[in-house]
């Protein structure tokens, strides 16, 4: 018996996906709940495993195609021993082109029927967000546009053959002309060079972090943090702590709860904008900034106000691990009210972090340099750190900006402030 693989839920607000890679290929035996594809998503990446155990009968996407929730991808033949031939394989390759030959004249002698057939689905199913954009960028009326896609869904590629040379349509003949300078032409490699395509991923980061430029009035406070402290802190607790608790302390802790401390004075640092109005939270979900080989990714640690330190290092830690390997879910990386980025672990000495929209503030920390300093009228050399506090002044005063910065500053400098809320 024949059974489908369909793409899953993949979370809130996200309804497409890429198939990135292919574990198996027809005719291989799987195992019930065994991995066997690997979409990527404009947030994490996300593996499907087989419903049942068997042999891949087809596989109905390629890699790098683009599916939605619910879309049929594969088919396993139940129960069978995995030695399908590769023949099916090969007749459907064959018949595919026969089938694209087939539908191409259809297309061209009859333009005016193509777009009945779009209208239809287009008024039927909503536009996925990656279309929708296209579109919109680009002026066009969807009804126009010959749709390939599952039920007469339009898919990117439908968008972006007609901006390569599709029918004119009244309305979108400017845009239309101009269009391939945006999603097009690509220039001619030279000799050393190599093309590789964003991943959904990169994609994302690069329209939120561009977004977050155009939409908030970003501005940056900075100040400087005495490290002394803290470091003769952790260097006298390290190895207790971590015989209790089974993990290193760190500094991302201190920061952690420096900075809730902060927000609990200055709320306005942890709230939103929502059209005309404010969004104060009461709450401070702390989104911990990640680097891993796909890019950027924040997980959020939820309520971390009312975590210990120990709890905040074993969570931090756990999402490093599952960042790098790309386990983490698409709910652990929404609903973040502020963030924290360090760059130090990179060697950054000084930075002025990019807002995490639709959050108003995010904190960045930099390398702890030894330099000369002031102390009471004498020269110092002390581990000093440069911090960074970006804000939207829509919501943010310079005045709590700056105070804000202080407070975390202050925290640091006597992490027993922190123990002693005060």
């Amino acid at each position: 018996m024949a059974t489908e693989v369909k793409v899953p839920a993949l979370g809130e607000s996200v309804s497409e996906a890429t198939v990135a890679k292919w574990y198996k290929k027809v005719g291989d035996a799987v195992a019930a709940d065994e991995p066997i594809v690997e979409l990527e998503t404009d947030k994490v990446t996300v593996e499907v495993n087989a419903p049942v155990a068997g042999a891949i009968a087809e596989l109905v996407v390629g890699e790098g195609d683009e599916v939605e929730v619910g879309a049929l991808i594969a088919m396993i033949n139940e129960g069978a021993a995995g030695s399908v031939a590769a023949a099916p394989a090969e007749a459907k390759a064959e018949a595919a082109p026969a089938k694209e030959e087939k539908a191409a004249p259809a297309a061209a002698p009859a333009p005016a029927a193509a777009p009945a057939a779009a209208t239809t689905a287009n008024t039927d199913h909503p536009l996925p967000p990656a279309v929708r954009k296209l579109v919109e960028d680009n002026n066009l009326n969807p009804a126009v546009i010959p749709a390939s896609g599952k039920d007469g869904r339009l898919t990117k590629g439908d968008v972006m053959n007609y901006l390569a040379g599709g029918a004119p349509a009244p309305r979108a003949a400017a845009p239309v002309a101009a269009a391939p300078a945006a999603p097009k032409p690509e220039r001619a490699l030279r000799d050393g060079e190599e093309r590789v395509k964003m991943s959904k991923l990169r994609q994302t980061i690069a329209r939120r972090l561009k977004e977050a430029q155009n939409t908030a009035a970003m501005l940056t406070t900075y100040n400087e943090v005495d490290m002394t402290n803290l470091l003769a802190c952790r260097n006298q607790y390290k190895d207790g702590f971590e015989k209790k608790h089974g993990v290193k302390l760190g500094f991302m802790s201190f920061f952690i709860k420096a900075c809730t401390t902060a927000l609990k004075e200055w709320p306005a640092v942890n709230a939103e904008i929502d059209g005309n109005s404010f969004i104060y939270k009461n709450y401070c979900d702390i989104g911990v900034a990640v680097g891993t080989p796909q890019g950027l990714v924040v997980p959020v640690i939820r309520s971390a106000e009312e975590k210990t330190f120990a709890d905040l290092e074993s969570t931090i830690v756990d999402f490093g691990k599952r960042a790098r390997d790309g386990k983490l879910g698409m709910d652990e990386m929404t609903g973040g009210s502020f963030t924290i980025s360090n760059g130090g672990v990179f060697g950054s000495l000084l930075s002025s972090p990019i807002l995490n929209a639709p959050q108003s503030g995010i904190l960045g920390m930099h390398k702890t340099q030894m330099r000369p300093v002031a102390i009471d009228g004498k020269v110092e050399i002390r581990p000093m750190m440069y911090l960074a506090l970006s804000y939207d002044h829509r919501i943010i005063d310079g005045r709590e900006a700056v105070s804000f910065l202080v407070r975390v500053k202050e925290c640091i400098e006597n992490p027993e402030r922190i123990l002693l809320d005060i």
